[in-house]
């Protein structure tokens, strides 16, 4: 399966359901755990070092987040993507995304002003550094803190989901966007957002959001593109 039991400093396992949903998660995330992987309770026990349960309560909430699948025979595996299903999340990604932003810009007081300002400037640091996990992470922090200004915990909750595919997504062709595109474009777009909410412009920020969605529909498009191209190459 590929997962790998890390050690603390002086050498002990680490335990507990926090660590190994943090761990599993990171691995799914990264791809290091491919989509469609299967997990099972017991492997997963023994490689990280602890009973069943805490690797039970990792992998119930993987699945809160949708990053785990539990299909009708009881059989545990990464939830799988298929491409052929791209177009309906980019949907459900772009809806939401331009409700949360709209409603961050309506509803917004200045401590979320603050916390997403922040939130951007660690992805900026992030992107300095090239670290593409932390820059998922901190991307997707700033959008959550967007959502949370917004003041709809449904959307919140579905708009984090949706986030969470998308990490995926972003790790699949981050080295493509670098090597192809840069990603200096991506820091401008957060800004015009960032903008649009703190003038309270709602129709503004929709359609920053939105303008947001398709720039990240685009790459990895083209990124399929070139590596189909690629692919019927080598045959």
């Amino acid at each position: 399966m590929g997962v790998v039991t890390l050690e603390t400093e002086n050498g002990g396992k680490r335990h507990g359901g926090r660590y190994i949903y943090e761990e599993l998660r990171k691995q799914i995330l990264t791809l290091q755990l491919k989509p469609g992987a299967q997990l099972d309770e017991v492997s997963l026990a023994a490689q990280f070092g602890v009973s069943r349960s805490p690797v039970r309560d990792a992998l119930a909430r993987l699945i809160t987040e949708g990053l785990v699948t539990i299909l009708p025979n009881r059989t545990t595996l990464v939830t799988p993507f298929e491409i052929e299903a791209f177009p309906k999340y980019i949907a459900a990604l772009d809806l939401t995304q331009r409700a949360v932003t709209r409603l961050a810009a309506v509803n917004r007081s200045e401590q979320d002003l603050e916390r997403i300002r922040k939130a951007n400037d660690a992805y900026i640091q992030a992107l300095a550094k090239g670290n593409f996990q932390e820059m998922s992470e901190r991307n997707k922090v700033f959008h959550m803190e967007i959502a949370r200004a917004g003041r709809n915990p449904y959307l919140t909750s579905y708009y984090e989901k949706l986030l969470g595919e998308g990490q995926r997504l972003l790790h699949l062709h981050f080295d493509f966007i670098v090597s192809s595109q840069g990603l200096t474009s991506a820091d401008q777009d957060h800004d015009r957002i960032i903008e649009a909410i703190a003038s309270r412009q709602a129709d503004e920020a929709e359609a920053a959001s939105h303008e947001h969605t398709l720039l990240f529909r685009d790459r990895f498009l083209e990124f399929m593109k070139q590596n189909l191209t690629k692919s019927i190459s080598m045959l």
